[in-house]
C-alpha cells in the first residue's frame, strides 16, 4: 500500500509540474530558405475605428490647409482621420468618404481623386496615407494585459506579446490565439510560440484591432505551483493534512 501511495505521489508530482519545453521559446531549427513556402502577403485593409493619418502638399499651400484637421505630429487621436461605423473618413471641405475594406494604396488614390477637383495643377498634388499605428488588445495569462498602441507599420505576435509584459510560467506559449474580427466575420487562429516554424506562419504579423488571448497551463487551475518545489510543498501540506484528520477521527 505504501509502494502505491507513493507511486501516486511520483505521479502526480511529475505531470504537475511545467517542463521545459512548455517554457522555452522557438524550439526547433529554421526552415532552410528553399523550403519555406511563399507566405501569404495580402495587403491591409481599412477596418471600423482605424485612425489614419493623411498628409497633403501641393504648391498652393493655403488651399492645401482647408483640406487639414491640424498639423501633423500631435495626437493622431484627434488629429487623424477615424473611420466611423459607416465606414467613412471626414475630410473637410470633401466631406465623408468611404475607405471601409479599402488598402491604404486604395484609399489613397480615392483621397487624390477627389482633391485634384480643386487644384488647377493636379500633377503637383501629393498625398500621403497611412494608418497611425497598431492598436491591438492582449489579454488572459499575459505580465500586462490591456489594449496597446505602437506607431509602426508592422507588429509581429513577438513584439506584441513582448509589450504586453512577456507570458509568465503559468501561461501556455503553445496555444496563444489572435481573435480577429473583419468584413467578413469574425476569424480566430493559434500559434505555437514553443515552435520556431512560428515565424513562418502567415499569422506572424497581426493587424489593428487584433485580441491576443493567451490561454493558462492546467497545472495553474490544478493549484499545484509551477515549479517541482512547489509542487512537493503543496502535496506534502495536503497529505499532513489528511494525515493529521484521520489522526484526530481516529483519536475522538
Amino acid at each position: 500500500m505504501n509502494k502505491f501511495i507513493a507511486v501516486i505521489f511520483l505521479s502526480f508530482l511529475i505531470s504537475s509540474c511545467i517542463t521545459t519545453k512548455d517554457l522555452t521559446y522557438f524550439q526547433g531549427d529554421p526552415v532552410l530558405k528553399t523550403e519555406i513556402q511563399k507566405l501569404s502577403n495580402q495587403p491591409y485593409r481599412l477596418q471600423i475605428n482605424d485612425i489614419v493619418s493623411i498628409d497633403i502638399k501641393a504648391e498652393d499651400n493655403t488651399l492645401v490647409s482647408l483640406f487639414k484637421t491640424s498639423e501633423l505630429g500631435g495626437d493622431l487621436y484627434f488629429n487623424g482621420y477615424t473611420v466611423n461605423r459607416h465606414g467613412n473618413i471626414r475630410i473637410p471641405y470633401l466631406g465623408e468618404i468611404n475607405v471601409l475594406g479599402y488598402t491604404e494604396t486604395e484609399a489613397r488614390e480615392k483621397v487624390e481623386k477627389e482633391l485634384s477637383a480643386y487644384f488647377k495643377n493636379s500633377k503637383s498634388l501629393f498625398v500621403n496615407l497611412k494608418l497611425a499605428g497598431i492598436k491591438f488588445t492582449v489579454t488572459g495569462e499575459v505580465g500586462s494585459p490591456g489594449t496597446k498602441h505602437l506607431m509602426q507599420n508592422q507588429v509581429s505576435i513577438v513584439e506584441a506579446i513582448a509589450n504586453a509584459g512577456e507570458i509568465p510560467t503559468t501561461g501556455n506559449k503553445k496555444e496563444v490565439t489572435i481573435i480577429r474580427k473583419t468584413i467578413d466575420g469574425v476569424q480566430k487562429f493559434t500559434l505555437d510560440l514553443t515552435d520556431i516554424a512560428v515565424f513562418d506562419s502567415e499569422h506572424f504579423y497581426i493587424q489593428p484591432n487584433d485580441v491576443i488571448y493567451v490561454s493558462p497551463l492546467y497545472q495553474k487551475t490544478l493549484g499545484t505551483g509551477t515549479t517541482a518545489l512547489q509542487t512537493f510543498t503543496t502535496l506534502v501540506s495536503v497529505l499532513s493534512f489528511v494525515a493529521s484528520s484521520v489522526i484526530l477521527i481516529k483519536n475522538l
